[in-house]
């Protein structure tokens, strides 16, 4: 019976080891990257990769799909690892925009919110909740822009509802890396929780002061912590 026990630890162990490694290899690489040694567009290979940091090609593929998750490189099939560019001009761009049109959707849905919407937002808060204690960073871009669809969708400005659509989905990536490298994700969920809390209340003109504030502080804490490391990297 020993024998048919036993072996079953091996490839968990083996697992365990190479998510160490391969968060270990992560690190560094976002590192490079966020202070600006790696350049936007710069082609991040898996086998020299390996060799620098003398581990197999399996965690280096783990931690360069980490780092796609979190929004630093884009994974293209014939061309591996690329470094995403990372603008300080477009983010600020980004959430200004958002912070301009978003508080006016709110405005107008918000009061016609359903039980089953609240429901549904409610829902979105709790996996939120989870997948930040389960540190699955790819679903936290995903999951705020559910949210906040969620709670614009009765704003009746077809338009507007489009233009902020694709703000949402250009914002994702800046979105992941601004709650993964300036450990923004427990205020972003407490704020979520007090702007729904504000609506089911019907305090809604608080509400949308909230969620301008909530977007700006977004863009500034990402804009902020990406200057500083560029910029310490420049003087370095």
């Amino acid at each position: 019976m020993i024998p048919t026990t036993m072996p079953p630890a091996k490839p968990a162990r083996k697992s365990l080891q190479h998510r160490t490694i391969s968060s270990a290899v992560a690190e560094e690489l976002r590192r490079r990257i966020v202070d600006g040694e790696f350049k936007s567009g710069f082609q991040l290979r898996q086998d020299a990769l390996a060799a620098e940091f003398g581990v197999s090609r399996i965690p280096v593929r783990e931690a360069l799909m980490q780092l796609e998750a979190e929004g630093l490189v884009k994974i293209h099939p014939h061309r591996g690892a690329i470094v995403s560019e990372l603008s300080t001009d477009e983010i600020e761009e980004l959430f200004e925009l958002r912070a301009l049109l978003e508080p006016r959707l709110l405005k107008a849905s918000a009061p016609r919110l359903t039980q089953a919407d609240y429901t549904r937002l409610n829902e979105i808060l709790q996996e939120y909740a989870s997948e930040l204690q389960a540190m699955h960073i790819g679903r936290w871009g995903e999951l705020n822009t559910e949210f906040h669809r969620v709670l614009y969708q009765h704003a009746k400005q077809p338009r507007s509802l489009s233009i902020v659509a694709n703000l949402l989905q250009e914002s994702d990536r800046h979105t992941r890396l601004q709650l993964s490298l300036t450990q923004g994700m427990e205020r972003a969920a407490a704020e979520h929780a007090e702007l729904l809390k504000l609506c089911a209340e019907g305090k809604i003109t608080a509400a949308c002061t909230l969620l301008k504030a909530h977007i700006e502080g977004a863009g500034e804490s990402l804009r902020r912590y990406l200057e500083e490391h560029q910029k310490g990297n420049s003087s370095g």
